[in-house]
């Protein structure tokens, strides 16, 4: 006897929460670079949001928002000095918003790089990926929060 698997096909998630997930930080003082452990906590969190979508059929978007939450959750890990980050994924009026929270004041800013810099590009990343899926990026005013939005693709969309 021979059995097929029938593939349903995954619910897209109405406005609401997709993914919350705090991250604990191990304490760091003046210039120390993050432990190990906590960049390790960047790549699985990242490999969760793109599962997480995808269960969600939202898998055009994918390979967009690893790259975003890589890039928003690396940038509080290395600049902010917190010791919990959170990560928020939502849809709202057919976008998907990524929010980072940090929870400490200071400014996310795009700095000028040169082509053989090894670091500086993210928020740029963050602000193409933005842009070419019809959405924006930014800072709450204190500098404790980032975002970005997307637009979800039509034939993904609920």
């Amino acid at each position: 006897m021979t059995t097929t698997a029938l593939r349903m096909p995954r619910p897209v998630h109405r406005d609401g929460e997709v993914l919350h997930q705090r991250i604990a930080v191990a304490p760091r003082s003046g210039d120390a670079l993050p432990c190990a452990e906590d960049a390790s906590r960047v790549r699985a969190i990242r490999r969760i949001a793109a599962a997480r979508l995808r269960s969600c059929g939202l898998e055009a978007l994918s390979t967009e928002v690893a790259l975003i939450v890589s890039e928003l959750l690396t940038n509080a890990l290395m600049h902010s000095g917190t010791t919990e980050i959170t990560l928020h994924l939502g849809l709202q009026d057919g976008f998907l918003h990524v929010t980072v929270i940090d929870g400490m004041p200071g400014h996310a800013a795009r700095k000028p790089t040169t082509d053989d810099a090894e670091s500086g590009r993210g928020l740029a990343l963050v602000q193409a990926v933005a842009s070419e899926n019809g959405g924006t990026w930014g800072t709450s005013k204190d500098g404790a929060e980032t975002w970005c939005s997307l637009r979800v693709p039509s034939k993904e969309r609920p």
